[in-house]
């Protein structure tokens, strides 16, 4: 009788990562991750897509539950990752696509934002695989920390660079309305 439950103790925890995931474009996307000791659920999560192309699934992590983007920004903690699922992400069209996006989150007036977004775009000059992950930890009043792969990257200070980064996705001129709705969890 022991080892019956001992087996599906086991077995539940095997399960139990895979229970505790929610399944975008063929890939697990974690329900919860901790940053800081701080746990964070998944808002939502959606694919980024072109021309019926999937290029990689956005997810958005928070401390509760949002649905807006002026309730996003208020958090103290939030976390966007970005899982390429498509080889025809390049470093060049990833530096294109977030120069772009830096223009629409902030309506072309990204000029006081330069040497931040110059920063954050020289993150992404290695080479980018199919597989890559890519970490942004943003933090009210201390900017923006960059992971690629869960390897440290980079930190980028400043509130309204953290504001104009989360714009990307979730502002009014999204990278991807469908993208947007999904990470929003609408």
């Amino acid at each position: 009788m022991k080892l019956l439950s001992y087996l599906g103790l086991v077995a539940a925890l095997f399960v139990s990562p895979i229970l505790q995931a929610k399944m975008v474009s063929g890939i697990n996307v974690p329900d919860s991750i901790v940053v800081n000791q701080q746990s964070l659920v998944l808002n939502g999560a959606g694919v980024r897509s072109k021309f019926f192309m999937d290029l990689y699934i956005g997810s958005l992590y928070l401390a509760s539950v949002q649905s807006e983007l002026e309730k996003v920004i208020e958090q103290p903690v939030a976390v966007i990752r970005l899982r390429i699922t498509s080889e025809m992400i390049t470093s060049d069209k990833m530096t294109d696509a977030i120069k772009d996006g830096f223009d629409e989150a902030t309506d072309g007036n990204s000029v006081h934002l330069q040497t931040e977004i110059d920063q954050f775009m020289a993150l992404f000059s290695a080479e980018i695989n199919d597989g890559d992950q890519f970490t942004f930890v943003l933090t009210r009043d201390r900017g923006v920390a960059s992971f690629k792969n869960d390897q440290p990257q980079g930190e980028i200070p400043g509130e309204l660079f953290r504001q104009a980064l989360i714009k990307i996705w979730l502002g009014d001129k999204p990278a991807q309305k469908s993208l947007k709705q999904d990470m929003l969890g609408q």
